[in-house]
């Protein structure tokens, strides 16, 4: 059963009319390429991806709910080594064991599961042919004391192959002071990826102590996401996950990189929406799908804060939600009924490009 719009006007609440009336006038719609059942072929079909990867990436757009529309929503849990196991699942101890995350998955209607080797390789052969697997390669691990933050690779390339894996999914810290191997080594990956018959996903991560300042918190700002789409793209990944932008002007306030007022004043305004455009234009104009990032469990306002996110990222021109703990870290239908609204949202014909 679909979510009526009724329902997701619901969780919008107060900015219900700002979310789906506001119009994009900064970069038009017109001008991107969207979401819908041709993708893959507007896209892809021109590349240079052989056609193993088309496959893989084929079987990725067309399972589950949102099968078939260009759309996507993908379960994400990699926290266990990103936020160490125990502060990940004691919300909800039955993820601790990995079957459980890929059942969440499937019940919830996903496109894909995106999780760990470990995770993925125990139950390989019992679901690899029932949903896609997404493969993350790298991982920033906390139990370095004191803690660092690197992110570093886990396993290879073809082990992820020999799971059955659609795709591999891997995190650069752009900005950080080891981005530049991290650059190296994810775009050598998915050349290998690529070659191998896999999609790459790339986690488009800003990692900077100085990118927050007593005053702001620029590591979401549009402008250094952006710019971390843009080398996301440049080095052939497929799909681009990146944090919903919340502010702007990182490169002007913190005086740094390459700026101009146009960044600003014409490609961008502060409105959500015209935030998270600017994300799907470095995109390449949309041609590579942004999926963005559900974000932590605040609890019982997790449903209206994925809805809010869901909306706005489809009405600037993403491709859809890859969303893990406001899933996982609740009760199992719960999980479910969530991912479903988020699903919905996608799946609605009244939430149009905006």
């Amino acid at each position: 059963m679909i979510n009526r719009i009724e329902k997701i006007k619901e969780y919008l609440g107060s900015s219900q009319d700002d979310l789906l009336t506001h119009t994009c006038e900064t970069i038009t719609a017109d001008q991107l390429t969207l979401p819908g059942p041709d993708y893959l072929e507007k896209v892809f079909t021109g590349s240079d991806r052989n056609v193993q990867v088309l496959k893989s990436l084929a079987s990725i757009y067309n399972h589950g709910r949102l099968g078939g529309t260009g759309f996507l929503s993908i379960l994400p849990v990699d926290q266990g080594i990103e936020h160490t196991a125990g502060s990940s699942f004691a919300p909800n101890p039955m993820y601790f064991d990995p079957e459980n995350i890929i059942k969440l998955a499937i019940e919830g209607g996903c496109n894909a599961v995106a999780t760990t080797f470990g995770g993925l390789a125990l139950h390989a052969r019992k679901y690899a042919h029932k949903i896609p697997f997404i493969v993350k390669i790298n991982h920033n691990e906390l139990l370095t004391y004191p803690n660092t933050y690197d992110q570093i690779m886990f396993g290879s390339v073809r082990e992820a192959w020999n799971l059955g894996a659609a795709a591999v999914g891997a995190t650069i810290y752009f900005g950080s002071a080891e981005s530049d191997r991290q650059i190296q080594e994810v775009s050598e990956a998915f050349e290998e990826a690529h070659e191998m018959g896999m999609g790459t996903i790339l986690w488009c991560y800003t990692r900077n102590s100085a990118f927050k300042t007593a005053d702001r918190d620029y590591h979401t700002a549009a402008d250094l996401t952006g710019q971390a789409n843009h080398i996301g793209v440049t080095i052939k990944a497929d799909l681009i996950k990146q944090k919903l932008p919340d502010t702007n002007g990182g490169f002007r306030d913190l005086k740094f990189g390459k700026m101009v007022p146009a960044m600003y004043d014409k490609l961008a305004t502060n409105h959500p929406i015209d935030l998270c455009r600017y994300q799907v234009v470095n995109n390449y104009m949309g041609k590579i799908g942004l999926i963005n990032s559900g974000g932590a469990s605040s609890g019982a306002s997790d449903f209206a804060e994925a809805v809010r996110t869901a909306v706005i990222n489809k009405r600037a021109g993403g491709t859809g939600l890859i969303s893990g703990r406001k899933a996982f870290q609740r009760p199992f239908q719960e999980g479910v009924q969530l991912l479903n609204i988020i699903q919905d949202v996608y799946l609605s014909r009244d939430i149009t490009i905006a």
